[in-house]
């Protein structure tokens, strides 16, 4: 007997099935991946829409009288500090044309856990959880922007306009503000120092409703200004000598670009408290996203991917993990992973 190992006219059918089955899903995805290419804005307004509606009616069981306005405020605050994340970043990589610098290298994180230890060491635990919320974020915002202001006019004047220096200088600040609030957790007692260690770290499921007024109004106008200055920041991306010889006031553009990341990183950080690696993972996301390297793109974008990560985030760890984790935590993990995924990057090319 002869056994044959020719497959049959069935065999070769459902072959053919699989293999064209196969190559029409091929085709989908890449014809999907390829729409989300051109269309990365589009793309993104519509997750963000629909993770606002997850956020907004997820688990709510019938009691939308109590959820939604609670909800709401939170999803605006969220909103807005990824807005204030994302462009403030973006911004200072076109500053200082690095992709993976972050406005905390000038410190503002520490001298933010600076000041709350300072206020828990003199007011104490009881006293400072009673402080009137407004009083103490516009105490932040105007510390963190004079500290921030100071900084620039000594070190970005216009006999001097080294960014290296002012960033280097910013470093240093930041490790002695760390130093000091190393120097008074030692001094105050333990229960002093819980309230220390949770304000010190980014909360975003206890934003305060009575700060998002001020936060919306400070967003909405340095938007504004940016927004004006997005033709001027294309230019700036090709180096200073460039742009100055193509009519760009380096000067004045530079210290407006660093006043508005001033403002917005105040606020973001009076807001929900200090968050490092997160600018850095959104301008990671939107620079592989983005269809080109042009501010009108890029600034929309950042703003959206921003506001989709903290969103979904929140909305994933409340409504799904049961609060079983923290977002920051996450976030901060996931920037740290891309900041040195960049670095490597970096150093192989």
């Amino acid at each position: 007997m002869f056994s044959s190992s020719t497959p049959s006219a069935a065999q070769k059918s459902d072959t053919d099935k699989g293999h064209g089955a196969s190559t029409t899903w091929q085709k989908h995805l890449a014809q999907f991946w390829a729409f989300i290419v051109d269309h990365p804005k589009s793309v993104a307004s519509i997750i963000l829409v629909i993770a606002m509606t997850l956020f907004l009616t997820l688990n709510v069981n019938g009691y939308w009288d109590f959820a939604l306005p609670l909800r709401g405020k939170k999803l605006l605050a969220l909103m807005v500090v990824g807005y204030a994340i994302g462009v403030s970043t973006l911004l200072f990589q076109t500053l200082t044309h690095n992709p993976i610098l972050t406005p905390s290298l000038l410190g503002f994180d520490s001298l933010y856990v600076l000041l709350q230890s300072v206020l828990v060491f003199f007011l104490g635990a009881i006293s400072f959880t009673i402080i009137d919320p407004i009083a103490k974020f516009m105490l932040e915002i105007f510390l963190m922007f004079g500290a921030s202001m100071l900084l620039f006019q000594l070190l970005f004047s216009k006999t001097s306009q080294d960014l290296t220096r002012l960033i280097l200088v910013g470093v240093i600040f930041g490790v002695l503000f760390r130093s000091l609030s190393a120097l008074i957790a030692r001094l105050i007692n333990p229960d002093d120092f819980v309230v220390v260690q949770s304000a010190s770290y980014a909360q975003f499921n206890t934003v305060n409703p009575q700060l998002l007024g001020i936060s919306v109004i400070i967003c909405v106008i340095t938007g504004l200004f940016v927004w004006r200055w997005r033709y001027q920041c294309d230019v700036l991306m090709l180096g200073k000598a460039q742009a100055t010889n193509l009519g760009i006031n380096y000067q004045r553009l530079a210290f407006g670009l660093l006043t508005v990341i001033a403002v917005l990183v105040a606020t973001a950080t009076a807001l929900v408290g200090p968050v490092t690696f997160f600018g850095l993972l959104v301008c990671a996301l939107t620079n592989r996203l983005a269809r080109n390297m042009y501010h009108s793109e890029r600034l929309i974008l950042v703003s959206l991917v921003a506001m989709i990560c903290l969103v979904l985030g929140q909305t994933i760890f409340e409504q799904i993990l049961g609060m079983a984790g923290v977002l920051s935590v996450v976030i901060e993990l996931a920037g740290g992973l891309v900041f040195l995924l960049l670095i490597f990057m970096t150093k192989h090319r």
